[in-house]
């Protein structure tokens, strides 16, 4: 018996681990970049700081880090995490449709676009990144 335990015990653990490992693998990285309209950068900050990064957490899209290279004007480059490439899909699309996000979308175009151009890239961690 004592036996029989042991190998359930170690047969739960195994697979308890490996669902571990497969759920970490299918974490992706999404870079997007947002070029602003000329001059409207510090709307598409103001925005984001104000707003976009709290509908992001509502909707499980994790922040990683923000930038404004500088070395080209009018843009902002930030990193979010998705549990999986699914979880990015459906999150995207119920913070498109939040009429919340829509109005206050709405409210800061009162003056014309903010952005000109966004580009979206999705990116798998590699193993030996620091950051998985």
């Amino acid at each position: 018996m004592k036996i029989f335990l042991s190998s359930v015990i170690l047969s739960l653990t195994m697979l308890v681990n490996s669902q571990v490992v497969c759920a970490e693998s299918t974490k992706v990285y999404e870079m997007r970049t947002y070029t602003a309209v000329p001059g409207r950068l510090p709307d598409v900050l103001k925005r984001f700081n104000d707003h976009t990064r709290k509908f992001f957490d509502k909707y499980n899209i994790s922040s990683v880090g923000y930038w404004t290279p500088t070395d080209k004007p009018n843009t902002l480059v930030y990193i979010v995490a998705h549990p999986s490439r699914e979880e990015a899909t459906k999150n995207w699309a119920a913070f498109s449709a939040d009429p919340e996000w829509q109005a206050v979308r709405t409210a800061s175009m009162t003056n014309g676009p903010i952005v000109e151009k966004i580009e979206s890239v999705f990116m798998e961690a590699t193993s030996f990144s620091p950051i998985k």
